[in-house]
């Protein structure tokens, strides 16, 4: 891509792909989140469950998952150079690596559910829920890796086309098979309630992986098939993914302190948390669209040592995804109530989120900002300094932050005000690091 290619059109191309396929992944959390908080019996523990049960599984899949970022920015870069063919082996030998840790954690984990929940204070109904929806639902990790990292490989080739379509798949047949799971069909399938929205899943994650190896073997020269020896850049590959689980390990501190605080203080404040956490992601994942083309675009530009293209990428992103974090707070704003009741109808879980809810939609374009950075970074190889930003930002933003409006007793106030000082920490480290990087190396008009 050229400099005189970085347009509207030429990003958007990339982006509203991208864009789309990011909403579906956490439209499966939000689809569980609204269709579990409707149902006649126990609503709200039930929703304070999947909340619990999510925030866990999305730690999971957001640690392991970083080989999705890591193959896009190796693939891409080797693109941008023009040596694509020296690492044709590369994704199905990581693929092969990533699988195998998720089978471990599979394995580890659903006998040990009932240890992991009480650790995030679900005790009683709340907790015999949470083990009932992880022992179904985290079958569906390992295809979930195997579909991200193969997303990875079509990213660095600079296709989002395929990842959109196959999320668009996944996220509709999740929603069929919710209805169909949780509330039943009359003499066809009896209401299963919380445990149809975990086979929903499952069944959706499994549909997912099997379309995108399709797809790889068919539409790429990338076979899927493990051959050895190791490539050279597998020890480049796995630094990148080591510094990028570190780096996920202080986020979902963060999440885990999140969760855990808003357990504490009751179920309706869990509930209502779960529901602010699922569109603060939704929001994140839309403006994450533009973030994936940083990625997805940089690592080619930098591998063709492009910078002045690169850095009026990186310009353009910040301004389409700061209109996008507007817009989503221009629409949250004209819709608050109604937000609130597709999720619930409890009174109580109801006050709890209309208090917050404000916080999270003013908090978009300043997420605007780190996610185009974050992204960018990813797509440039710098998973160290990711690392070491979010660690900063988690150990001196967000937990002093939430320990001392906590102290104040101000709730889920002091969640979201903890959320809000942590992407701050985030993006302002990352805008400073970049103009380092790069303004020397700008060609001037």
């Amino acid at each position: 891509m050229s400099q005189a290619s970085i347009n509207f059109k030429s990003i958007n191309k990339i982006a509203i792909p991208a864009l789309i396929a990011g909403v579906a992944e956490p439209l499966l959390s939000i689809t569980d989140t609204a269709i579990i908080g409707n149902i006649d019996i126990h609503a709200v523990e039930s929703l304070a469950a999947v909340g619990i049960v999510g925030a866990f599984i999305s730690m999971l899949i957001w640690v392991f998952g970083q080989t999705r970022s890591a193959i896009s920015a190796i693939v891409s870069q080797y693109l941008g150079a023009g040596k694509l063919d020296e690492i044709k082996n590369l994704p199905a030998q990581s693929i092969f690596i990533i699988v195998l840790l998720s089978l471990f954690i599979l394995g580890i984990s659903y006998p040990f559910a009932s240890n992991i929940f009480q650790f995030y204070n679900a005790d009683n109904l709340i907790l015999s829920y949470c083990i009932e929806y992880y022992q179904i639902r985290v079958f569906g990790f390992p295809f979930s890796l195997f579909t991200f990292a193969i997303f990875g490989v079509f990213r660095g080739l600079q296709n989002t086309y395929y990842p959109m379509m196959i999320a668009i798949t996944g996220a509709l047949l999740n929603i069929g098979l919710d209805i169909a799971f949780v509330y039943g069909i009359e003499g066809w399938i009896p209401a299963m309630n919380i445990k149809g929205a975990a086979y929903a899943s499952v069944i959706a994650q499994i549909v997912m992986a099997l379309i995108a190896a399709y797809l790889l073997v068919k539409k790429t020269t990338i076979p899927l098939l493990v051959s050895l020896p190791f490539q050279p850049e597998i020890k480049r590959l796995i630094s990148m993914i080591l510094n990028l689980f570190i780096r996920t390990l202080a986020l979902n501190i963060a999440l885990y302190f999140g969760t855990s605080f808003a357990t504490a203080y009751g179920k309706e404040y869990i509930a209502a948390y779960t529901i602010g956490l699922n569109l603060w992601l939704l929001g994140a994942f839309m403006i994450d669209g533009y973030a994936s083309a940083g990625n997805i675009v940089s690592g080619k530009l930098f591998g063709q040592k492009a910078y002045t293209s690169l850095w009026l990428l990186n310009k353009k992103l910040l301004k389409y995804a700061a209109v996008l974090g507007l817009l989503f707070i221009a629409f949250g704003t004209l819709f608050y109530n109604q937000i609130g009741l597709l999720f619930t109808k409890e009174p109580a879980v109801l006050a709890e989120f209309y208090k917050v809810f404000w916080i999270i939609l003013l908090m978009q374009p300043l997420c605007a900002m780190t996610f185009v950075f974050d992204g960018t970074f990813k797509g440039l190889g710098e998973m160290k300094y990711l690392r070491n930003v979010l660690i900063f930002a988690t150990g001196f933003g967000f937990i002093p932050t939430l320990l001392f409006f906590d102290w104040i007793d101000w709730k889920l106030y002091a969640i979201w005000i903890a959320f809000t000082v942590w992407i701050f920490f985030r993006g302002i480290f990352l805008y400073f690091k970049f103009n380092r990087m790069f303004l020397p190396l700008v060609q001037k008009p």
